[in-house]
């Protein structure tokens, strides 16, 4: 029991490694894709976040949103921190998306998970994230 409790404690007080922030782009003409721009912004400047396999976009129940993505890949190929390729944090990673047809008009808000993976060359280990968002849109 106190093992469990301590373990607990433990878990609840890991750091986090990223923040995210996410805004949405719309298309240049009308009904063509528009994005969304996720902003990571890193508090350890020893952990980074994958290249591959490639962070991931997953839209939430709504009825504003198309996911436009390519399918992820089948197989992932395992990584290793010591030769593993990081995303540049100081661009955004854009998710192609666009209005669903009949979309409220409006201010929307649309909830999403990014899904991503990083590592720490210096110590040696990698890990998967989630974060939850939520992407204001203006569907005119």
């Amino acid at each position: 029991m106190r093992l469990a409790l301590l373990v607990s404690l433990v878990l609840a007080a890991a750091p986090e490694h990223f923040s995210l922030s996410a805004r949405y782009e719309p298309p240049a003409r009308a009904g063509g894709i528009g994005s969304i721009a996720v902003i990571f912004t890193g508090t350890d400047p020893d952990i980074h976040i994958n290249e591959t396999p490639a962070p991931r976009l997953k839209l939430g129940d709504q009825a504003v949103l198309l996911d436009k993505q390519a399918p992820a890949p089948e197989r992932v190929q395992p990584f290793d921190p010591a030769t593993a390729r990081y995303l540049d944090l100081a661009l955004p990673v854009y998710f192609p998306v666009a209005i669903a047809k009949g979309a409220p008009r409006g201010a929307q808000t649309v909830p999403a998970t990014v899904t991503y993976f990083y590592c720490s060359k210096r110590q040696g280990w990698c890990r998967k994230g989630t974060t939850d968002v939520a992407v204001a849109v203006d569907v005119r």
